[in-house]
């Protein structure tokens, strides 16, 4: 009995040594440790990123991405702040809301989402250097009589939720429509749904292009430019040093101006090639109804 009770007694303490050890490894974090017990500087394999990939040219999904199914401006800097880092740069895909919540809870390293640096989230985080400019536009359908930005008073206003567009949307203090998506905003714009779409230039270009009948409207004095940044929990210094002396090297070497040169130069050609295959299309077309009619006449 008492060789029993002992065997029960060092079988509990195994379980709970297993359990302790099952908590120690459940922490999320991937890397070495070193002597004193700290995580070795560099010893990560891999980076998270959390994005909105609704956000083309810098974020979007494709069959062939940068980062598995994610591609874009945004995509090509992270995987290259990976590789200078001697990491692997993974992506977390989620609403654009959700991004910096994840980021404090420790789901993400850093946010790359073509995220302005406002005044309002650098009480929150801290940002990389600045890598793009920017500014806000509106895109509206060809027939509009919206030239600027005091004309859309009355009007019916889709805004991407959580956007810098909403913030000067508000401003203004115009009502207005926020959407999840991007996409659903231009929806609601070729359909009818709405007169103006409010959101940043490079996005609205690759829109605008993608969508027969619509046209960008600029207004510099209504709104101001801004820049794009990398977030990183605050205090988190050592990230953030890493991410900046990437981001310094590709902004020196003309890396990502010509990343968003190639970005545009494809969305130009794509637009290029549907036309060519629409005017292609309807040459087919009148081609066989001209035949049709040579047909009819014999």
């Amino acid at each position: 009995m008492k060789k029993l009770k002992k065997y029960l007694a060092l079988l509990g303490m195994g379980v709970l040594g297993m359990s302790v050890l099952a908590g120690c490894g459940d922490s999320g974090v991937t890397g070495e440790l070193g002597d004193s017990g700290d995580l070795n500087p560099g010893s990560s394999e891999t980076i998270t990123f959390g994005t909105n990939a609704e956000f083309p040219p810098f974020e979007f999904v494709t069959s062939e991405g940068v980062i598995d199914d994610f591609d874009g401006i945004d995509m090509k800097i992270a995987k290259q702040i990976g590789d200078d880092n001697g990491m692997t740069a993974k992506i977390e895909n989620m609403e654009f809301d959700s991004l910096l919540i994840a980021l404090e809870n420790g789901q993400v390293d850093a946010v790359i989402a073509g995220m302005s640096i406002t005044d309002e989230r650098k009480d929150a985080v801290d940002f990389s250097t600045a890598y793009y400019k920017a500014t806000q536009v509106m895109i509206v359908r060809e027939d509009s009589d919206i030239s600027k930005a005091s004309d859309m008073e009355g009007k019916s206003i889709a805004v991407i939720q959580g956007y810098t567009g909403e913030e000067c949307v508000k401003e203004m203090g115009y009502e207005y429509e926020a959407f999840k998506k991007g996409t659903e905003t231009i929806l609601e714009l070729v359909n009818g749904k709405c007169d103006v779409v409010v959101i940043d230039s490079a996005t609205a270009q690759k829109y605008v292009n993608d969508n027969e009948g619509l046209k960008i409207v600029e207004d510099p004095s209504a709104f101001e430019s801004e820049e794009y940044g990398i977030a990183v929990k605050k205090g988190n210094t050592e990230l953030l040093d890493k991410i900046n002396a990437s981001v310094q090297k590709m902004l020196d070497d003309g890396t990502i101006s010509t990343w968003a040169a190639e970005y545009s130069d494809a969305d130009s050609e794509e637009s290029s090639d549907d036309a060519a295959g629409e005017s292609s299309e309807e040459d087919t077309e009148s081609s066989d109804a001209d035949a049709s009619n040579d047909e009819a006449a014999e």
